[in-house]
């Protein structure tokens, strides 16, 4: 699958990562996509026909142009940083990612993936962690580190930036989950332990070079948090936020939930147990009922 071609492709209006794969999966060349009719167009599923007459217009309008030098400064870019850009048709591509609904089409990565990785816990939480929060993060982290397994998280203040040092400081490795191009570290106070995760894991972003931290844009990158992972532990959380909008993803993706109960009285803070409560997530106070839970997974 050549990459200038995907690329360019993603530059018409509303293909993204769904009908991207679509559109591939059907026509198996995005050459065959730039000089496809409405006709053939709308027997792609989920490509309507307006749809249709949007992607055959914008390349009989001259947008391919346009399109092929946005991708040409886009590995430009991801080259400045070496970052590597790998594609769902790469094998490559990490494959607990690859089994999930929904998985990005193009994924930006600075680092490396270790083929171990597909052992993977994911730690989430808030961003204003309390003390006995930050110390069951780097707990968890520290442990499963020890025992040779990945943590991923997204690089967030609190939580989660907890977990990838903590992990460093393990000696074992870690992947972070940017919501911004993956040549820009958010939040910035981060650049440190970003250098310091890309040396023992990976920075991992769907979206393009050059794109700044958007509101929409994290929600999103959560379903690769836990479609990463083989379980997400959610550390501290409110009942609504980021860390239970990727319990969410996880439970769609059929991923283990653990949650670590929270101090009775901080409402705050009370998502983990609101999980607990409506079992949705199982109980966990060590590493080890984690390994219980997923021993069959961990083989």
């Amino acid at each position: 699958m050549d990459l200038h071609d995907l690329l360019t492709l993603t530059r018409v209006p509303s293909i993204g990562s769904q009908r991207l794969i679509a559109l591939l999966n059907h026509f198996k060349d995005p050459q065959l996509v730039f000089t496809a009719s409405v006709k053939e167009l709308i027997r792609v599923a989920g490509i309507e026909k307006k749809l249709a007459l949007t992607v055959a217009h914008f390349f009989r309008d001259g947008g391919a142009e346009e399109a092929k030098r946005w991708a040409e400064k886009q590995i430009s870019l991801a080259n400045k940083v070496e970052a590597c850009i790998t594609t769902l048709w790469d094998k490559e591509y990490p494959e607990n990612l690859r089994s999930v609904f929904d998985p990005p089409a193009i994924l930006f990565i600075r680092g490396e993936f270790a083929k171990d990785d597909k052992y993977s816990i994911a730690i989430v939480g808030t961003r204003s962690a309390s003390e006995y929060g930050r110390e069951c993060a780097q707990r968890f982290a520290t442990d499963l580190a020890k025992l040779g397994i990945t943590v991923v998280s997204g690089l967030a203040h609190g939580i989660d930036a907890i977990a990838h040092a903590a992990a460093l400081k393990g000696g074992g490795r870690t992947l972070a989950v940017l919501g911004s191009g993956a040549d820009i570290i958010y939040p910035s106070q981060n650049n440190t332990l970003a250098e310091r995760v890309m040396g023992c894991g990976a920075l991992i972003s769907e979206c393009f070079m050059g794109e700044k931290p958007d509101a929409p844009n994290f929600p999103r990158r959560n379903r690769i948090i836990s479609g990463l992972s083989l379980g997400t532990i959610i550390v501290e959380s409110g009942p609504i936020g980021g860390s239970m909008i990727t319990a969410s993803f996880a439970f769609e993706q059929n991923r283990e939930v653990f949650a670590v109960p929270s101090q009775l009285f901080d409402k705050k803070k009370s998502g983990t147990n609101l999980l607990i409560k409506q079992k949705k997530a199982l109980l966990v106070e060590s590493v080890e009922d984690i390994i219980e839970s997923l021993s069959s997974r961990l083989k």
